[in-house]
């Protein structure tokens, strides 16, 4: 345990002791559960996850590696095929909304392959602040965090933390500007 909270390199073998904190049939059970049976599916999310705030909608299907180590905030939005590699912690704030075909991925593997033998990896906790909006097709890698109320490109490899209240794009994900009160009347549905 040591070893994974320090961010070393870790085995397959090592890290055995950790099976009894996944939780896929409770991630299947909920994958399958009818739209019609939302008290059903809040149940079976609660279940699985580590902690869940309220007015949660996780649309599914959602992937989970352990889905204990995942900690959603309130008022939270997450479209279809969002997927945790949750080794470690990954720690999402409330109003935060993040579109389909995310990875949240705590884990990655050693370049040199002699030290992925034994599947060596290395993990490192995700936090994302509140109110911030992931675009689709976003992979977010271990060790980051998104600050408050910063908006993530669709399609970008976030490789270290971005500040808070920025517009990030690109492959790696760089910031490209800041979020000004000049957004408070873009897009607006109607006229005041």
């Amino acid at each position: 345990m040591d070893k994974i909270r320090r961010g070393l390199v870790y085995t397959e073998t090592e890290a055995s002791f950790q099976a009894p904190q996944r939780r896929p049939d409770l991630v299947f059970a909920y994958n399958h559960t009818p739209p019609d049976q939302p008290e059903r599916r809040r149940e079976l999310l609660v279940a699985a996850l580590g902690s869940v705030g309220e007015r949660t909608v996780l649309l599914p299907p959602f992937h989970a590696g352990f889905g204990s180590n995942v900690h959603i905030g309130d008022d939270f939005f997450g479209n279809v095929n969002l997927t945790f590699v949750d080794d470690v912690d990954i720690r999402i704030g409330d109003g935060v909304m993040i579109a389909p075909s995310v990875t949240l991925t705590t884990t990655g593997h050693p370049v040199h392959p002699s030290r992925r033998a034994d599947f060596g990896r290395f993990s490192e906790p995700i936090v994302i602040e509140d109110k911030v909006w992931i675009g689709s097709n976003v992979v977010v890698l271990p060790g980051v965090r998104i600050g408050y109320g910063s908006v993530i490109g669709a399609g970008s490899v976030v490789s270290r933390d971005i500040p808070p209240m920025v517009v990030a794009v690109g492959v790696p994900c760089r910031v490209v500007r800041a979020i000004t009160d000049e957004d408070l009347t873009t897009r607006t549905a109607a006229e005041d």
